[in-house]
């Protein structure tokens, strides 16, 4: 047993960064679909086009921070104009155009992708204060995944100040619970939807600046992350955000810990948890009941 507790800590530090990542790009996209009832592909092509700005402006600048910054303003405002120009144009014939045109959008950034970036794999770079390792309980452990913790933790904090303590956060929150009586109260949906969208995109354009260096750079990379993204949404709950961050770092552990035991199996024990959430709960873990 004592020659297992260090990969069991190795194992649960992979779950925990590996969650961690998760969160930061199921957030944006569970409020979406929490509070607008879009199911946004269109955000794991955000989250691809992120990691591959990220890319070339750490290459371009040799700064990792500068990319940091300005890969998930860019995505943010290209989630501004889909929403402006796409997403509002289409709002009034029902969410089923909505789901297409962000279809749509997706495979667009993919080509778009593939035509500059080409189709395959580019390095990964990490800057250099963050490529070293330390020592947990005796064991090395890369700091950038550490980072990757970090971060997402930050993001939640922010997240959960702007929700909890401002006026937006509030109106969000409220306009995921009933988006009709929002606007009878006369908040200005349309905004707060314009708002949502663009802070959704540059999210998933923060998400892929990180993810990049951790998970590779690759033309699949956003069709990888769907999959998680929806079992993350459902199993957490619509709009919930405690209920996203719960339910990524569960899934984060779940496949740590599946790849280590049932490695051929991996992947069905995240479905098989969906399937009990939603049995036992249909709203998801801290989703509301309709």
């Amino acid at each position: 047993m004592g020659s297992m507790f260090p990969t069991f800590i190795i194992q649960a530090l992979h779950g925990l960064v590996y969650g961690m990542l998760l969160f930061l790009v199921v957030s944006g996209f569970s409020l979406v679909f929490g509070m607008m009832g879009i199911i946004n592909i269109a955000h794991a092509g955000l989250y691809m086009l992120g990691a591959y700005l990220g890319y070339t402006f750490f290459v371009k600048t040799g700064s990792f921070w500068l990319a940091l910054i300005l890969a998930p303003i860019i995505v943010g405002l290209l989630g501004a104009l889909v929403e402006r120009f796409f997403l509002r144009k289409v709002h009034a014939y029902g969410h089923a155009y909505e789901l297409l045109i962000t279809v749509g959008i997706f495979n667009v950034i993919g080509e778009v992708v593939k035509w500059i970036w080409g189709n395959f794999t580019l390095p990964a770079r990490i800057p250099s204060a963050l490529s070293t390792s330390v020592h947990i309980m005796g064991l090395t452990y890369p700091v950038y995944r550490l980072f990757i913790i970090l971060i997402s933790f930050v993001i939640l904090l922010v997240l959960l100040y702007i929700f909890l303590r401002t006026r937006v956060g509030i109106a969000i929150r409220a306009g995921v619970s009933d988006a009709d009586m929002v606007n009878c109260l006369g908040i200005n949906v349309p905004r707060l939807f314009f708002y949502v969208f663009s802070g959704s995109a540059a999210l998933a354009g923060l998400a892929g600046v990180v993810a990049g260096p951790f998970l590779s750079t690759y033309p699949a990379m956003g069709i990888d992350m769907l999959v998680d993204l929806f079992v993350v949404v459902v199993v957490g709950g619509l709009g919930s955000l405690g209920g996203t961050f719960l339910a990524a770092l569960i899934i984060g552990e779940l496949q740590s810990f599946g790849v280590l035991f049932i490695p051929q199996l991996a992947l069905v024990f995240q479905f098989l948890l969906m399937a009990i959430v939603l049995i036992i709960r249909p709203a998801g873990l801290l989703g509301e009941e309709v």
